[in-house]
């Protein structure tokens, strides 16, 4: 964003406060419903995720419609995508053996050919990632998105209420593909959180919580900030049905890492009780978090924190990290870094070899073979 000085065009001033996560820009809705302004005048949108099963398929333990990634995919109508990604391939393949002599006209000058359409454009066609624009629902215009609301069917659709651009502070109010990833884990190792009670740090928007309310027996979504945590609310609300058919449960709680113990005033909106605290410490043998890692002094209270409440849970406890390392060139080392990435990393060893001869803590990584049951872009960096 460049903010210009009265009139004067060459004194620009840059501000970096302002992110925007592509998710809302490759999901599969046809459209981004404005449905109200936020506390905080923020314009609100909807949009639909859709699974590539429904909730009643977890059930009833169908294989997911896995997304592959190679050339080789899924046909979408019988063979008429193969035959025309064959052909695609075919008139690539022809044009590279032909070499650059067969680009040049009869002058010699270089004639320029576009590109065959290959199977990874035909692919991304077949998951509908096409790029949308926010689309405002005006006053008397509802008949307008009926069609729309229709053809996304209960059992395999959630919806999720966000914000698009928004300050550093607010990133919660927007979905991230690092909470896609974690879902897509939950949902491929559902008989591994079945019935679990689960706490989930920076929950957002909340859609990891509610991918794991289809599974889990309790979920605690915790977060910072009313004005989200009513979003988080909402979206809980909007998807209950989604979590009714296997008894799980989300509550929505406040949970600040800059502080050591939990909000317990009930005067205080979306505050602890004893009872839920108890039950936390407990119960709770799983720990998650999604796209929570980039300010260092954030990253240093989650891990604070993680060390406080792990510390005072009753069982043993497996906790999922996930997110997205974003390379970007700085000034100060002349080079593109990750220094949010590495700062994570670096505080993940010393959590590892910490000896206090009370906790142990082994990491893992994951491997990201596994099923996707989101429609959203697996980049590397995840």
């Amino acid at each position: 964003v460049v903010d210009l000085a009265g009139k004067e065009m060459d004194n620009p001033t840059f501000r970096s406060d302002t992110v925007l996560s592509d998710v809302h820009l490759h999901c599969p809705s046809k459209r981004h419903l404005m449905v109200r302004s936020n506390g905080v005048g923020q314009p609100v949108f909807l949009s639909y995720f859709k699974l590539l099963w429904s909730t009643e398929d977890l059930a009833s333990g169908k294989h997911v419609r896995e997304i592959t990634t190679g050339r080789e995919h899924q046909c979408r109508s019988g063979d008429e995508l193969c035959d025309k990604d064959r052909s695609n391939i075919k008139k690539e393949r022809e044009l590279n053996s032909e070499g650059v002599e067969a680009l040049l006209d009869d002058d010699g000058d270089l004639e320029v050919v576009r590109r065959p359409r290959s199977a990874s454009d035909l692919e991304a066609e077949d998951l509908l990632r096409d790029i949308v624009c926010p689309v405002i629902l005006m006053k008397g215009k509802e008949d307008a998105f009926e069609g729309e609301e229709q053809e996304c069917t209960c059992s395999d659709v959630i919806k999720i209420e966000h914000t698009m651009a928004t300050p550093l502070e607010d990133v919660g109010k927007q979905v991230w593909r690092a909470a896609c990833l974690l879902a897509d884990y939950i949902l491929f190792k559902r008989d591994t959180f079945r019935c679990c009670s689960v706490l989930e740090l920076g929950g957002g928007t909340g859609i990891t919580s509610i991918v794991m309310g289809t599974i889990a027996k309790r979920v605690y979504c915790t977060d910072v900030g009313e004005d989200l945590l009513a979003m988080c609310e909402q979206n809980v609300a909007l998807n209950k049905h989604l979590m009714e058919p296997g008894g799980g449960e989300v509550k929505v709680k406040e949970l600040d890492w800059l502080k050591d113990e939990f909000c317990t005033d009930p005067e205080a909106p979306y505050s602890w009780s004893e009872e839920e605290i108890a039950d936390l410490l407990d119960q709770c043998s799983v720990i998650m978090a999604a796209d929570v890692f980039y300010d260092d002094d954030l990253t240093d209270a989650l891990f604070r924190t993680l060390y406080r409440i792990t510390h005072n849970l009753r069982n043993s406890c497996t906790v999922y990290l996930a997110l997205e390392k974003r390379l970007n060139f700085t000034l100060r080392h002349m080079d593109v870094t990750c220094e949010a990435y590495s700062h994570f990393r670096n505080t993940l060893n010393d959590l590892e070899n910490l000896q206090d001869g009370k906790m142990k803590y082994t990491v893992e990584p994951i491997k990201l073979d596994f099923c996707q049951f989101l429609v959203y872009e697996r980049i590397e960096q995840l």
